[in-house]
């Protein structure tokens, strides 16, 4: 839930909120994030931001209420942001994103979810998958 001018308000975007919420608080020089509520789908972002180091660790909270999660910060991320609406993109169509949202070819990944599960964009090229965008992190 959102705090709103005193009114507590349902997360509607629960990756959108996940993504700024570590980007404020690595923005703040904080060493952890707590973000709640979470989703499977949220739960796997965070894994692929775990493998490539963009944060050390993180653990799930079962509340009752949707759960929350403790990121442990890394202090690696510059940008980090959901891709809002969804776009779907073919196996050859990587690329043009690649250019739109990340620095270089090098530097950050796509977050994307496949028939294969969430994985990274170089992950999906590799494996020849195509799936929806839904976000990006260098």
């Amino acid at each position: 839930e959102v705090l709103i001018r005193g009114v507590s308000m349902p997360a509607t975007n629960i990756i959108a909120n996940t993504f700024s919420t570590i980007y404020n608080n690595e923005m703040r020089r904080k060493h952890s994030c707590v973000i709640a509520p979470v989703s499977k789908l949220a739960l796997q972002v965070l894994n692929v931001m775990k493998a490539y180091n963009f944060i050390q660790d993180y653990q799930y909270i079962n509340d009752g209420r949707g759960g929350k999660v403790v990121v442990k910060l890394s202090a690696k991320i510059n940008k980090c942001n959901a891709i809002s609406p969804r776009i779907s993109v073919s196996k050859d169509g990587y690329d043009e994103y690649d250019r739109q949202y990340l620095p270089s070819y090098t530097r950050g990944i796509l977050i994307v979810s496949t028939p294969l599960g969430v994985m990274s964009h170089h992950e999906a090229q590799s494996k020849g998958v195509g799936g929806v965008l839904l976000g990006y992190v260098y």
